[in-house]
């Protein structure tokens, strides 16, 4: 089956750190496009970070650019996205996604996963 499965999400402090993780089975990520995807609640979803599945460029919204580092484990089959000095505006279900193409996408439609919770609050 072939499927995206996210995790590391939860409740953390402002100024906080979450490690997200997107584990891939039945599918090899490392040769595609893939984007970290938020949705906060009544807001349009976001694409807030992507990287590439040609050269490995990263992509960042400014508003997380210097705050999250997104990096792929190829053994692992896994990629990741780091978060630090997390601000309540980071509250919001993440998922990851990829058009399965080389290229980013900012909301990748083809596939995605269920996406982690994470709230950022005092």
């Amino acid at each position: 089956q072939v499927q995206l499965v996210e995790s590391g999400g939860g409740l953390v402090q402002p100024g906080g750190s979450l490690r997200l993780s997107c584990a891939s089975s039945g599918f090899t990520l490392n040769y595609y496009g893939m984007t970290w995807v938020r949705q906060a609640p009544g807001k349009e979803r976001e694409g807030v970070a992507c990287i590439s599945g040609t050269d490995q460029s990263t992509y960042y919204v400014d508003s997380v650019k210097g705050r999250f580092t997104l990096s792929r484990d190829r053994a692992k089959n896994t990629m990741y996205l780091h978060m630090t000095n997390l601000e309540p505006e980071d509250t919001a279900i993440y998922y990851c996604a990829t058009d399965r193409s080389q290229g980013c996408t900012e909301i990748p439609e083809v596939m995605r996963g269920q996406g982690t919770q994470v709230t950022v609050s005092a």
